[in-house]
C-alpha cells in the first residue's frame, strides 16, 4: 500500500462511485446534459458481447471445470463477479446475525446478473405508516416519481400489460412474451381459487427500442448476460451510451476508499485503490455521487470521518447504515403428474418468468403487516450440468405418475427413460416480500478488521421480526394451496416454525435497501428529497441505500427513477452554482 496518495490532475463536474443501476443512470444523464463525469468502479470492465467475457449460448460442458464445480454464486455462466464471499473482502457480523452480503465486482455490478423483474413502486409504498403505523413515510409520493418512472419505462424498454391494479401501476409497456404450459395451468389453478396471475414486467425487449439494442430471441439466459444487449443491464444500457457522449471517463478496478472533504466539510473528491498496481489514488469534482450499493456506499460515508464529521460523512443523525432491511423470501417446488411424457419441444422463452402472482390481499384481515409477490418457474428449458429430468428428489425417493412415492436412482435404460418422463414435470414457487425497516438492522464498521486493501470492513446486525417470519408462513400455504388445485404433490416437509417457514437469511434476496435513508428532517434520515445529503450539499446517494421502504416490488426500477430525478436536480443545481 503506498504512503503517499496520487493524485489526478482533472477536476471533474462530478465523481460517480458506482455503475449499476444508480450510477449508471446518473453517468448517463448527466454526460448526455454535457457534465464531465468520472465514473468509479471497483472491477474491470465488461460488455457480454465481449467473445472473451461472453457465456451466453454455451453448452454446460464448456464450463471451465466441465460443470463439476464453480467459483461464481449462481454458476460458472453467470454475469456476476462476485458473490456473497470474495477473497480479501471480509465482512462480520453481530452474534446472532445471519446476514449475507452480496457483491458484484464488474462495470455494471448486479445488473448485470439480476432477474429483470421491473416493478414501480405504488402509492400505498409511499405512504407505508399512514396505513399501518410502521415505520416511516417516504417524504415523495407516487405522483412525484411517476414522470421518471414512464422516461425510464422508454428509455429501456420493459414488457407487460395493463391491469388497472391501484398499488401496481402500469407502465409504457412492449408486448409480453406467450405464457408456457406450466404457467398457464398455474394461473388456472391460482385463478380459481381467488389469486391473480398477469403477465410479468420484466426490462427484456420484446421489439427493438433503438438502433444499438436488439430484440430477444428466447434463450432463457439473460443471467449471463446478452450478447445482443436485449435486457437490461447498466453497463451496456447506461454506461456505454455515457461513454459515447466523451463527457464520462470510467476508472475501473478502482476501490474507493474514501470521500474526501475539505475544512468547511463539503466533499471535494475521492481517494481509491487501484486494483492493478494497489496504489492509492485521489480523483477532485465539484459534486461527488455515491451508488456503489446500499451497504457499501454506507460503508464508505462510515470510513469518510474527519474534524468537521467526525461520525463520518453526512452522519450527523447517526443513522448512515441504520434502517438496513432486505426483502423476505421464502420457496417451495412440487411434482406435477399431469406434466409428464410432455411432447419435447423448445420452451427456453425470456430469462425468467412470464407470469406472476402480484400481492391481493388486504392486510388489515391479516396478522403481518406489508405483503408479498409470487414468482414461478418451470418447464423444459434446458438442463444444466448434473441436472437432466426436472425431478425433486426427497430423501432418496421422488413422485410417482400415481402421486406416490417411488424410489430414486438406477442406471441404464430405466433411468434414462424416467428422466424422459419426468422432464418438465416440476415447477417452483419463490415469494418475494416486504421487510419492516427498523433502526437496529444496521450494517457498521468493525474496527478490529479490514480487506486487502487495507479498508475497515462492514459488520451486520439483522434479524427478521415476526411480521416477516408470518408472512413467510402465509406464502408457505399459499404455495400448497396452488399446487393442490393444479393437482401436484409438493415437494418435501413444508418447513415450519422452527425453520422460520423457509425465510431465507436477510441478504440472500439482494435487495438490500434503507441505510442512507431519505426524509424532510435531518434528525432523522441522511438524505432529503433529492436523495441530497442534509450536512454535505454537494453529496448525493443514488443507490437503495436512500429507500425509507421496500415494498413488495424489486427495487431497480425506484432506483433507476430516483437517480434519474437526483441527476436532473444535480444539473440544475450545478447551472445555478448553488453547489
Amino acid at each position: 500500500m503506498a504512503f503517499e496518495i496520487k493524485k489526478k490532475g482533472e477536476l471533474y463536474d462530478v465523481i460517480i462511485v458506482g455503475s449499476g443501476a444508480g450510477g449508471g443512470m446518473a453517468a448517463k444523464i448527466l454526460s448526455e446534459a454535457g457534465i464531465k463525469v468520472a465514473l468509479l468502479e471497483a472491477g474491470p470492465d465488461y460488455d457480454p458481447a465481449n467473445p472473451e467475457q461472453q457465456t451466453q449460448l454455451k453448452w454446460p460442458y464448456q464450463s471451465p471445470r466441465r460443470g463439476a464445480n464453480t467459483n461464481r454464486a449462481f454458476g460458472d455462466f453467470d454475469a456476476a463477479y462476485g458473490g456473497w464471499e470474495i477473497d480479501g473482502e471480509p465482512y462480520t457480523k453481530q452474534e446472532g446475525t445471519e446476514f449475507d452480503w452480496f457483491r458484484s465486482r464488474m462495470l455494471g455490478g448486479r445488473t448485470n446478473h439480476w432477474g429483470r423483474i421491473s416493478l414501480r413502486f405504488g402509492p400505498n409504498d409511499f405512504k407505508r405508516k399512514s396505513i399501518d403505523g410502521l415505520g416511516d413515510d417516504w417524504p415523495i409520493s407516487y405522483d412525484d416519481i411517476k414522470p421518471f418512472y414512464d422516461r425510464v419505462d422508454k428509455m429501456i424498454g420493459v414488457f407487460g400489460t395493463k391491469e388497472g391494479i391501484y398499488n401496481e401501476p402500469d407502465g409504457h409497456f412492449l408486448p409480453p412474451p406467450k405464457p408456457r404450459l406450466h404457467e398457464l395451468m398455474i394461473k388456472k389453478a391460482a385463478t380459481s381459487i381467488g389469486i391473480p396471475v398477469i403477465p410479468s414486467r420484466l426490462s427484456i425487449l420484446t421489439r427493438p427500442v433503438n438502433k444499438d439494442r436488439g430484440s430477444c430471441f428466447f434463450c432463457a439466459q439473460c443471467s449471463r448476460g446478452c450478447t445482443v444487449h436485449a435486457d437490461f443491464s447498466s453497463s451496456t444500457c447506461l454506461v456505454k451510451p455515457a461513454r459515447k457522449t466523451g463527457n464520462a471517463e470510467v476508472y475501473v478496478n478502482a476501490m474507493a476508499r474514501e470521500v474526501l472533504t475539505d475544512k468547511e466539510g463539503k466533499a471535494t473528491g475521492v481517494s481509491y485503490i487501484d486494483k492493478t498496481d494497489m496504489q492509492e489514488y485521489q480523483i477532485n469534482a465539484k459534486v461527488v455521487v455515491l451508488a456503489a450499493s446500499a451497504c457499501e456506499s454506507a460503508r464508505l460515508l462510515l470510513n469518510s470521518k474527519s474534524s468537521q464529521h467526525p461520525n463520518g460523512l453526512a452522519n450527523s443523525s447517526g443513522l448512515v447504515g441504520k434502517y438496513l432491511h432486505d426483502s423476505t423470501g421464502s420457496s417451495r417446488s412440487a411434482f406435477i403428474p399431469s406434466l409428464m411424457d410432455r411432447k419435447r419441444y423448445n420452451e427456453d422463452g425470456v430469462g425468467g418468468m412470464h407470469l406472476y402472482i402480484p400481492w391481493w390481499k388486504d392486510n388489515k384481515k391479516l396478522d403481518f403487516a406489508r405483503g408479498y409477490h409470487i414468482e414461478f418457474g418451470g418447464g423444459m428449458g434446458m438442463p444444466s450440468y448434473g441436472f437432466g429430468s426436472g425431478i425433486e428428489r426427497n430423501n432418496g425417493k421422488y413422485a410417482g405418475k400415481d402421486g406416490k412415492m417411488k424410489d430414486a436412482g438406477g442406471y441404464g435404460a430405466s433411468l434414462k427413460d424416467d428422466y424422459r418422463r419426468y422432464y418438465g414435470a416440476s415447477v417452483g414457487f419463490s415469494g418475494r416480500g416486504e421487510c419492516i425497516p427498523r433502526i437496529d438492522n444496521l450494517c457498521e464498521i468493525d474496527s478490529n478488521v479490514v480487506d486487502k486493501y487495507g479498508i475497515p470492513v462492514l459488520k451486520f446486525n439483522y434479524t427478521w421480526s415476526d411480521h416477516e417470519i408470518k408472512q413467510a408462513r402465509h406464502m408457505q400455504d399459499t404455495f400448497e394451496e396452488i399446487i393442490q388445485a393444479m393437482g401436484g404433490v409438493a415437494n418435501g416437509d413444508k418447513p415450519g416454525e422452527d425453520k422460520k417457514y423457509g425465510l431465507l437469511n436477510p441478504g440472500r434476496i439482494i435487495h438490500e435497501v434503507g441505510t442512507t435513508r431519505m426524509g424532510n428532517d435531518p434528525k432523522h434520515s441522511v438524505l432529503n428529497k433529492f436523495n441530497q445529503a442534509h450536512d454535505v450539499k454537494n453529496l448525493f446517494v443514488v443507490d437503495g441505500g436512500a429507500f425509507v421502504s421496500q415494498a413488495d416490488k424489486n427495487p431497480t426500477w425506484t432506483i433507476l427513477a430516483l437517480s434519474m430525478r437526483a441527476s436532473e436536480y444535480i444539473i440544475d443545481e450545478l447551472k445555478k452554482q448553488n453547489i
